[in-house]
């Protein structure tokens, strides 16, 4: 009883808001609101290999298959989810969007027999700025989900770039050009791995990850975001 009244107390000083909306959670309600949940604007491109993300890469990277869970917009649910995991602190919100990618995967035939779970790396600066990597919190949400393990030490970023936000697509390539660095590949031989980011724009980022693990025998590679610029 006592637990119940001080959570009411804090509750009406410090109200549970969705990521998504801003609105207050009802009691069942956990990160983002069921009708943010949704109206949440998926893309359903892990059903289909020949999707717009996976045309990126064409001529560029060998993936098994790309994804992107979401349709990214301006001032969207989608944009508000992604501001609160990567300047508000909330951790919650890149689980929750790894949860719902890891939904989409159980049902993708492409996704199947993945063995790790690989974010994209942050430099440690950063990092520590941040406190945390915003793709491996999503990268977190997906294992969840999936049970396939987080491998968080096989690329590290080596370079701190500036950001990529107003550079041109050449420009981003260069920003990220040669910045990771591959450990441990021996371990993945052989292995069928996720790349995970939070949005994919250019596809700089994950090309430059992806032409590190290239290096590994036998590797099968595919990459998903949580989000893509799109309607």
């Amino acid at each position: 009883m006592k637990s119940r009244w001080l959570d009411a107390v804090i509750g009406l000083f410090y109200p549970r808001v969705c990521a998504a909306c801003g609105g207050i959670l009802m009691k069942d309600e956990d990160t983002v609101c069921l009708k943010c949940r949704f109206m949440l604007p998926k893309t359903g491109y892990e059903l289909h290999a020949e999707n717009p993300m996976a045309q990126i890469f064409y001529g560029r990277v060998r993936f098994h298959a790309v994804m992107s869970c979401f349709f990214f917009s301006k001032q969207g649910k989608v944009q508000h989810l992604l501001h609160e995991l990567k300047y508000k602190g909330n951790k919650e919100a890149g689980v929750f969007l790894g949860q719902q990618m890891g939904m989409c995967f159980k049902k993708a035939p492409l996704y199947q027999g993945i063995d790790y779970i690989i974010p994209v790396p942050l430099h440690p600066k950063r990092q520590r700025e941040r406190g945390y990597n915003q793709s491996e919190m999503i990268a977190q949400g997906i294992a969840e989900i999936t049970g396939i393990p987080v491998g968080t030490h096989y690329l590290i970023r080596a370079v701190n770039t500036a950001t990529q936000t107003k550079k041109s697509k050449e420009e981003r390539y260069e920003n990220v050009k040669d910045i990771f660095v591959l450990q441990h590949g021996e371990e993945l031989a052989g292995k069928h791995v996720l790349l995970v980011d939070d949005v994919l724009t250019t596809g700089a980022t994950l090309e430059s990850c992806a032409h590190k693990l290239e290096m590994v025998p036998d590797i099968t590679i595919s990459a998903a975001t949580a989000a893509c610029a799109g309607s």
